[in-house]
Formats: C-alpha cells, structure tokens, sequence
C-alpha cells in the first residue's frame, strides 16, 4: 500500500486457532488499555510494525528526548484455547480513507494468518461519571450473539445509537465480506477520562471468552487513582451552582473507539 510501510519482525509466524484482538485507541482509550494489559501479562512477541501517512503527521518523544514516529504493532500471545494476533497503536487513521485502507490492511493480515474470528475491543460513552461493570456487544453475525451473552455481554435493541466508527466499527463490516466472524464489545465509560475502571470490567470478559486468568493488579491500581480524579470533578459540579452538568457532544457519542 502506497504510503504505508509493514515491517515484519519475524518470518514464518505459525499460529494455533488464532483469533484476532484489535484494541486501539478510542472512547477512554478502554479497548486500549485491555489489549495491551493482555500483551503484557502474556509475555506477547511483537511480529509486525505498521507505518502510514494515515497516521497523524507527528513523531512520539520519549525520556531521553528521542523521537519515534508514530505506528501500530501486532503481537502474538500464546494460550491454550487461542493464539491471540493483537493489534495496538498509538494512533488510528485521521482520515476516513484511512480507515478503510488501514482495516483492509489489518485483515489481509488476519487473513494471512488464518484469522475466522476478531474482537474489537471500544468503549461506549454514557456522558455520566458513574461507573457501570456492563460490557455492550455487537456482531456482524447474529450466531455469535448467544455464545457472548454467556460470557457476559449485554446487547440491547439499536444500540450502540449513533452506530460504531472507527476501526472498531469498519472491522466488522469488512470482514463480514470475507466471511470472517466479529464482535465489538464495549466497556461502558464516561467519554472524558482515560478509563482503566471500565477496561477492568471489559477484561474480565475477555479473560472468560479466552479462558485465561490475567493479573488485574496495575489496572486495579490506575482505576484507583482514576477514581480520585473523577471524586474531584464530582465535587467541582456540586459547587458549580446553576451551572448545568458537562455533556457529551452528538457527534462525540456516535464514537466507539
């Protein structure tokens, strides 16, 4: 693809039963924080680095004043149920051609691998600083509805409202083209706030679909601190008298990253 660059890690990657993880940045960087707490507690290997002008035109800095440029990476985590193939990033496309040219990407990829199945992982904004454990899901095949309510996802007639966008929402789509089974399963959070509370809730699900058992502890510990942030700003509104609560935008709530 013009304009984008793989570099792959290794070659003549073999996976057993693999599903796909795509946990990008989005609504209270939820799907993010999950994907990458399970690559981390799984001990993942990183096969494939993904550049693109899609990507905002900004390089990252680090703690020695260095810079990289921004990227999405896959990762394979190794379980007895799944080979896991997980997509993450710094970054989704800043164009809709992008996303479209990225997604389709990602499931060449997939495809490559012998992906039949993909989760991508969101949030769903509520507009409310409440904390609510509910993992809301959508299918782009209605058989997989039964098997994801035992695991303990909701779905709740036309909802999400505004629809799914992103790449969250695209990969389903697209790979309902190919044949290939997805879900989207979104953490509900309030639409502010980085959210480590609501991807606690939506690991735990992800945890019994892969029958695996994750350390929740450093999401434990920034949900703690999370939570500090959201007392606070609970405070603020009770003192802001007749100034009415904050609210989500329309357009901000048609998002589910």
């Amino acid at each position: 693809m013009k304009g984008t660059k793989v570099i792959r890690l290794k070659e003549e990657v073999q996976l057993n039963n693999p599903v796909f993880l795509v946990g990008l940045p989005g609504v209270g960087h939820v799907g993010k924080l999950v994907a990458e707490h399970l690559i981390e507690e799984l001990d993942a290997e990183k096969i494939i680095e993904i550049y693109s002008h899609h990507f905002p035109p900004q390089v990252l800095v680090d703690e020695n004043s260095e810079i990289d440029m921004v990227n999405n990476e896959m990762y394979v985590c190794k379980t007895e149920k799944h080979d896991i193939l997980a997509l993450i990033g710094d970054h989704q496309s800043s164009s809709t051609e992008g996303h479209y040219k990225l997604c389709t990407l990602y499931l060449d990829i997939a495809r490559e691998f012998g992906v039949q199945r993909i989760y991508t992982l969101g949030g769903f904004p509520t507009g409310q600083l409440t904390y609510s454990e509910e993992v809301l899901g959508a299918v782009n095949n209605p058989e997989m509805i039964e098997e994801l309510k035992e695991y303990g996802v909701n779905f709740k007639e036309n909802e999400p409202g505004g629809g799914i966008v992103g790449a969250s929402g695209l990969m389903l789509g697209l790979s309902k083209f190919r044949n290939i089974d997805a879900a989207c399963l979104m953490g509900l959070t309030s639409g502010y706030l980085v959210d480590p509370k609501s991807a606690q809730s939506l690991l735990k699900v992800i945890c019994k679909i892969f029958d695996v058992e994750i350390d929740e502890g450093p999401l434990e510990e920034r949900a703690k601190e999370m939570e500090k942030i959201v007392a606070r700003l609970k405070e603020v509104e009770q003192q802001q008298q007749g100034i009415p609560e904050a609210s989500v935008r329309d357009e901000d709530l048609r998002y589910i990253g």
